[in-house]
């Protein structure tokens, strides 16, 4: 059953965040992920949002994502995240095919 990262950040520090990101795609592509959305103007449609930047991707399961953002890559690039920006990540199932 897939996967799903989602992410949103506030972004204090573009300098470092840029860093991430430039190195992000390198690690990720090796883990089987699929980047759906990255937006840094989503259109709020209900509540508050205070965050820069929303982030959406897909894994072919929990093991998947997992074993991306536990990995010695990811965490080694993640500090410049971290350091650059406040932010929840959640993993959420997706639903199961239709019979």
């Amino acid at each position: 059953m897939p996967a799903y990262i989602i992410a949103r950040f506030r972004i204090h520090d573009r300098e470092s965040y840029d860093r991430y990101e430039a190195a992000f795609m390198r690690v990720f592509s090796k883990f089987q992920g699929k980047l759906l959305s990255v937006d840094e103007a989503p259109e709020v449609l209900e509540g508050d949002w205070d965050y820069t930047r929303s982030v959406l991707i897909e894994f072919p399961d929990k093991a998947a994502a997992k074993a991306w953002i536990t990995s010695p890559e990811y965490r080694a690039i993640a500090k410049d995240r971290l350091n650059a920006s406040e932010g929840q990540v959640i993993i959420v199932e997706g639903l199961p095919p239709h019979a």
